[in-house]
């Protein structure tokens, strides 16, 4: 599953709200902000496609996603690792280390969470 650009930022903004009403949506776009009518059709289209559901509250929708964010993302992982680095996670973690900006501390910060992760399923095999 891929969002255009638009469906990417509402999702983003749902995301981060968990659940929201039309105005609160608006509200997180940056102004210039586009037109109340405008989110509601891509909402509307994006509720068609099922990315997105709600509850009826009277006279007004509370939208809440039905995409959740780690599974979205990591989708588009698999995909640029499969794309752009034969299938091998090796690869991608060895540009990622050699080719980011990520300072020594982070770079730590990421050793460290990745020995957690490997103890965390050493314990479950």
């Amino acid at each position: 599953m891929k969002f255009n650009k638009s469906e990417e930022q509402i999702m983003k903004y749902l995301w981060k709200l968990e659940r929201a009403y039309m105005k609160d949506i608006v509200e997180e776009f940056p102004e210039p902000r586009p037109a109340y009518t405008t989110v509601a059709t891509m909402i509307s289209r994006m509720i068609k496609k099922d990315y997105i559901g709600f509850v009826q509250r009277g006279s007004v929708r509370e939208y809440y996603p039905k995409v959740q964010k780690s599974a979205y993302f990591s989708g588009h992982l698999k995909e640029m690792i499969g794309e752009f680095f034969n299938n091998s996670s090796a690869q991608f973690g060895s540009f990622f280390a050699k080719k980011s900006d990520l300072s020594l501390d982070e770079l730590k910060e990421l050793k460290n969470m990745i020995n957690e992760e490997i103890k965390k399923r050493s314990k479950n095999d």
